[in-house]
């Protein structure tokens, strides 16, 4: 397999080819701003990263550190090394993880499992580090006869390295959550996610916290390193892709991810997902 140099194309592959696929990405590629995508995905953490904000969790990134987020997950890197940002991401289409796991095994733990609690975050140790590296290279440098058997064993492989880390160090896992850059942050994010369905307006927060819409804009910007705005609409179209999955109506979704006008649901969806909600909804159930 060709180790990729753009995350975009990695994950069109993944999801065109119902496979998998790796891109080792360095500062020169731009940080994508908070964003969702329609497959599983695995970041390593090479160097360079500080901070990563998963839908409403922030975590610290250390090298060697893997996060492992699905589909309706909001995700974006918040603060990066001014000098290099080296990671090795792998885009994985949902159905071929079902396709390689087994009645007692399933790979697809650590991106569905979401208990109270629980962290994208898996901190690997030495000895699992140089693992997870002798698998890449396994994989992208598989040639000839039997490099598609040679690709798909590394990488069960390498999933079973990633599982065991998240579900047998789970509770230890847990207690690193959420790192309080800002106790008001974090604050103002739980009472964002916590009222989603409604109308939400700087104004109300304002009034909620008692502090100034100027503050509150100032704070969230400096320890998120994005706007209110794009915060909230990024959570609420995450939501919306896990309901359309699920089989719910685009009008029924409409409401319930806080959208009064149905116009500027779908015009948010789409500009965010890259296509209407009636057509995900239709990929999603097909």
């Amino acid at each position: 397999m060709k180790e990729l140099s753009n995350c975009k194309t990695s994950i069109k592959n993944a999801i065109e080819g119902n496979y998998f696929a790796i891109a080792h990405l360095y500062k020169e590629e731009k940080v994508m701003n908070m964003h969702i995508h329609d497959c599983y995905e695995v970041y390593y953490s090479v160097f360079g990263g500080k901070q990563f904000l998963i839908d409403n969790k922030f975590y610290s990134i250390n090298p060697g550190d893997a996060f492992v987020i699905n589909q309706y997950e909001s995700h974006y890197i918040s603060q990066v090394e001014k000098e290099v940002h080296e990671r090795i991401v792998i885009s994985i289409h949902p159905d071929f993880i079902k396709k390689i796991s087994t009645k007692t095994t399933d790979l697809s733990d650590c991106f569905t499992k979401r208990e109270k609690g629980f962290s994208h975050k898996i901190s690997l140790d030495k000895e699992a580090q140089q693992r997870f590296l002798y698998y890449i290279n396994k994989i992208t440098s598989a040639n000839g006869y039997g490099s598609d058997l040679i690709e798909r064993t590394a990488f069960t492989e390498l999933m079973l390295l990633l599982n065991n880390g998240y579900l047998v160090k789970h509770e230890e896992a847990a207690k690193m959550v959420s790192i309080k850059y800002n106790k008001q942050v974090d604050d103002i994010i739980n009472y964002i996610n916590q009222n989603l369905q409604e109308d939400i307006s700087l104004e109300g927060i304002s009034s909620q916290f008692y502090i100034s819409t100027s503050y509150i804009c100032r704070i969230f910007k400096s320890s998120t390193g994005m706007t209110i705005n794009k915060y909230i609409t990024a959570r609420r179209i995450s939501i919306a892709k896990s309901l359309l999955a699920e089989g719910l109506s685009v009008n029924e979704v409409c409401g319930q991810c806080g959208y009064n006008n149905y116009s500027n649901f779908v015009k948010a969806f789409t500009k965010t997902v890259g296509i209407s909600p009636k057509k995900y909804a239709n990929l999603s159930l097909s």
